[in-house]
């Protein structure tokens, strides 16, 4: 994204713009989109070249979009490609960012921390390297649902102290709504308890147990093609996953990304602080709705947007542009 088109662009003082992670990928992904705008197949052109294959074919016809080394530089390249058909039209540059997971490194690209092609490129590599810590089959993650957090903790607790391995909390996700990672057995062991203590639990479909220890190998690998990266201090605030808040110097940028892999994702803080700037409307800028549907839950949060489509796009569009004081 260039300093001019952002420079360009009015500033919000009520919007945040949330960036999806895994799980919100499906094939055919912004095909209407494409159709309307040129810009969204040129941003792809643009990741796909950086990293060596077609993004927009995978995409397009869903061949290993849910292998996570696939997943991350097409999803983020979606986001930005999303971010930059917003810009074009007229809309704000929010007033801070925060990307859920994967989502961080979208929101990180789009706030001019680093380029496309670096992110494209160490996207990828996290989902090789996150492919790899684990074999096949021996990691899960689940959702658990209904009970508070520290019953999910202790709970965890209990399936370490009986089995080899370990589960943890991956993603804090909203207030009754807690993800879990780690061994397969251990990650079942607490889906059975959750349902014995009134929760509920729900299998997550994914490759790799992310935000957990079983990533801690990964991470090490992960640190130093993040160092050999050109990255800046964004030029909007982005929160971070691992802190739920924004970095103070480049340094702290680098080492929250890389303990990301292995730390839960503060997504229940971070939507806290967001309203805590006092911002009362949020955007999701990627494929589907899943952050929109979380942020409208909360009390001070008036309206929550997805972006994936042209009528969804244009009603953002206007409603933000309105409460902001650009448009009457």
């Amino acid at each position: 994204m260039s300093a001019k088109q952002l420079g360009q662009a009015s500033l919000a003082t009520k919007t945040a713009f949330l960036f999806p992670g895994q799980g919100s990928q499906k094939a055919g992904m912004l095909a209407e989109l494409a159709e309307q705008f040129s810009g969204v197949q040129a941003t792809f052109a643009e990741a796909s070249e950086a990293v060596g294959f077609d993004l927009w074919h995978i995409a397009q016809s869903g061949e290993g979009l849910d292998q996570t080394e696939f997943t991350q530089p097409v999803l983020l390249t979606a986001s930005i490609a999303l971010w930059r058909v917003w810009l074009e039209l007229g809309g704000v540059v929010p007033k801070c960012m925060a990307g859920h997971s994967l989502g961080e490194y979208s929101a990180l690209v789009a706030a001019g921390a680093m380029s496309l092609g670096d992110a494209v490129k160490l996207v990828h590599l996290r989902g090789k390297l996150m492919q790899s810590a684990v074999p096949q089959g021996q990691g899960a993650m689940a959702a658990i649902l209904g009970l508070d957090d520290a019953k999910v903790l202790e709970l965890c607790e209990q399936a370490n102290m009986q089995g080899r391995g370990s589960v943890e909390a991956a993603n804090y996700n909203a207030n009754g709504q807690v993800v879990i990672a780690g061994d397969k057995t251990l990650v079942e062991a607490v889906m059975a308890s959750a349902k014995e203590n009134g929760g509920k639990a729900i299998a997550l479909p994914v490759s790799v147990p992310s935000h957990c220890s079983l990533m801690k190998p990964a991470a090490e690998q992960f640190a130093q093609a993040l160092e050999q990266t050109a990255i800046e201090l964004p030029r909007i605030p982005v929160i971070q996953n691992v802190n739920a808040e924004a970095a103070a110097d480049v340094a702290q940028l680098r080492q929250a990304l890389t303990a990301q892999l292995y730390q839960s994702v503060q997504w229940t803080k971070t939507m806290q602080l967001i309203q805590d700037q006092g911002i009362q409307y949020v955007a999701e800028c990627g494929p589907g709705n899943v952050l929109a549907n979380l942020a409208k839950r909360l009390p001070n949060i008036e309206k929550a947007f997805p972006l994936d489509t042209k009528s969804r796009l244009e009603d953002a569009l206007n409603a933000i542009l309105v409460a902001e004081g650009k448009i009457a």
